[in-house]
């Protein structure tokens, strides 16, 4: 059994090597071509070709994360089609591999994909991501959302704030700060503003800032209006980097930790996290699905044909690869415009495919 574990990973492993290379070569291609477009835009700030070639080798780990599952699914469909055709499969099942075995045997090779293709989503693409952003904004700019920038809540004590940033270079600095001070009431105690700050421990180290704070006198009921300005000011706060980065930038590329915690700091200032809570549980079950493909593929081995083409097979688990990525996204959406459950919206496809793939395994393997 040793030998045919060896067999079918090794024929799986390099058929998905392959596959995957083919495709980071085309998006690869797509993504070089985008950025000499940009080239030519930034051109005039400094931004050269090795800045250029450099940024499309960073986004690497994040195609190769998307891919995963489809390319799982092409390779194998491949191998098992392969060793049908050749009739390999046929003698291997002669010598005792059940199709529980088999399919047992898939699913050993399929958790070291799981495992990769989390640890490629959760570390390595989020890192290479902020590295790209690190070689692109000297030439670009930083990073802002429509004409306010990013605002934010947070809660401290009895005390409630609104942070608006206006633009933010990705890693540390913040540029045009206002932080807005309310009590339990709702009535305005103070504004800060700064023109940068940066990230500190637990805190913000807002430089030049100005706070302007309202005081009523309880005698009299006036308001007496103050104003001082301070070169360096530390603001403590929980709002981290990642959530800025979040609210001004897609959440796709945050961390799973990260993305936990941005949900819990919405939920606790009572903000609607559920295009976050969505892509928190898609981030969980995404790698899964590397396993739902496997089991999609195995019943191409029990296949009878001697002559046919294999491409026809191939073929067609491109289309399913590429339909499994379409509905993942149509259900992202569908479910934050839908307000649907977030663990729901981001299972469900996989739980669709895998209802089909347990179906053709029954009917092809099992039943027939």
């Amino acid at each position: 059994m040793k030998t045919v574990r060896r067999l079918l990973h090794g024929e799986v492993v390099r058929a998905v090597s392959f596959v995957l290379v083919g495709f980071l070569a085309l998006f690869l291609f797509f993504d070089v071509v985008d950025e000499l477009q940009n080239l030519a835009n930034l051109a005039s700030q400094g931004y050269k070709l090795h800045h250029a070639l450099l940024f499309v080798a960073l986004k690497t780990p994040s195609h190769i994360y998307e891919l995963m599952p489809i390319s799982v699914l092409i390779g194998c469909i491949f191998v098992m089609a392969r060793l049908a055709q050749s009739s390999e499969f046929t003698i291997l099942r002669t010598g005792g591999l059940t199709p529980l075995k088999a399919l047992s045997t898939l699913l050993q090779l399929g958790l070291v994909f799981v495992f990769m293709t989390f640890l490629i989503g959760d570390y390595v693409a989020p890192w290479a991501d902020r590295q790209g952003v690190l070689v692109k904004a000297p030439f670009q700019g930083n990073l802002t959302v429509g004409r306010t920038g990013a605002w934010l809540k947070e809660r401290q004590d009895k005390r409630h704030f609104a942070v608006n940033v206006r633009s933010f270079d990705g890693i540390s600095r913040m540029q045009n700060i206002r932080i807005h001070e309310f009590n339990e009431a709702g009535q305005l105690l103070a504004i800060t503003s700064a023109p940068q700050a940066d990230f500190g421990e637990g805190e913000w180290l807002l430089h030049q800032a100005e706070e302007k704070t309202l005081k009523v006198n309880a005698a009299d009921k006036t308001t007496q209006y103050q104003s001082r300005q301070q070169a360096q000011l530390a603001w403590p706060t929980g709002i981290s980097a990642d959530m800025v980065t979040a609210a001004v930038l897609s959440p796709d590329r945050m961390r799973t930790w990260e993305l936990f915690n941005y949900m819990r700091h919405l939920s606790n200032n009572n903000q609607n996290g559920q295009r976050y809570e969505i892509e928190f549980w898609r981030k969980v079950f995404y790698p899964l699905s590397c396993l739902v493909m496997l089991v999609m593929a195995l019943p191409f081995a029990y296949v009878h044909f001697r002559s046919g083409q294999i491409s026809g097979y191939v073929f067609g688990g491109v289309l399913v690869g590429i339909s499994f990525a379409l509905l993942n996204n149509l259900f992202g959406h569908a479910g934050n415009l839908q307000n649907w459950q977030p663990w729901l919206t981001a299972a469900a496809p996989s739980l669709i495919y895998s209802a089909i793939s347990l179906l053709g395994f029954w009917w092809m393997v099992l039943r027939r």
